[in-house]
């Protein structure tokens, strides 16, 4: 596995176990509360991922992953007062989460299968489960059902990446470019609103008896 995709899924659980503990606060949690949180939101996309493609589960025999939310977990829990909107910055880190999972799952899919569909799967997968089961404890709206624009991002960001991929560019360029997407398609939805078309009801047809 290549070094900088390595350092790439320790940021993006250290950025997304940043975004539990802070949901933790937000709940006004103790420190295991915190710690929970953190664990919960940083491996929780990846072990769902790594059940999928029937792989051991990552942080079972890489058990720094655990440390890196513990620590992160009481950074957050000793220096969250600070932060005067700690949504708004809960969201922020979630979108660089998104985009550094999206570019890591969609890797451990094509190491895995070698299917870029499958890849692209497990790219949305990791990018996104992870912070949907945080919204989900915490009792906040979960990005399904906003408006806004959430697992798209992490879909065209793997898309990107693999695109790349396919074509034979290797090196951190894919996944810098795939990470850059979805990081920026993440960003228009939190500053601009930025949403795709969603379903409106029409009126049913009327009954006809003949």
């Amino acid at each position: 596995m290549n070094q900088y995709l390595i350092l790439i899924d320790y940021v993006g659980v250290g950025l997304f176990a940043a975004t539990g503990a802070l949901a933790a606060s937000r709940q006004q949690l103790d420190f295991i509360g915190f710690v929970f949180f953190a664990i919960l939101t940083g491996i929780g996309g990846g072990s769902v991922r790594d059940v999928v493609l029937s792989e051991p589960i990552f942080w079972v025999g890489q058990p720094l992953y655990l440390v890196v939310c513990t620590i992160t977990a009481l950074i957050v829990y000793c220096t969250a007062h600070f932060l005067e909107s700690r949504y708004i910055v809960l969201q922020w880190l979630d979108a660089g989460a998104v985009a550094l999972f999206a570019v890591f799952g969609a890797y451990k899919g094509l190491l895995v299968t070698d299917s870029p569909s499958v890849a692209t799967l497990t790219g949305a997968m990791t990018a996104t489960l992870g912070g949907i089961m945080r919204d989900v404890l915490a009792g906040e709206q979960n990005a399904i059902t906003r408006q806004e624009i959430y697992v798209t991002a992490a879909v065209a960001g793997a898309a990107v990446y693999i695109a790349l991929w396919l074509v034979g560019i290797e090196d951190v360029v894919p996944a810098l470019i795939g990470g850059l997407v979805a990081f920026a398609l993440r960003a228009g939805a939190l500053a601009f609103g930025w949403s795709l078309p969603r379903y409106r009801p029409r009126p049913g047809r009327p009954f006809d008896p003949s």
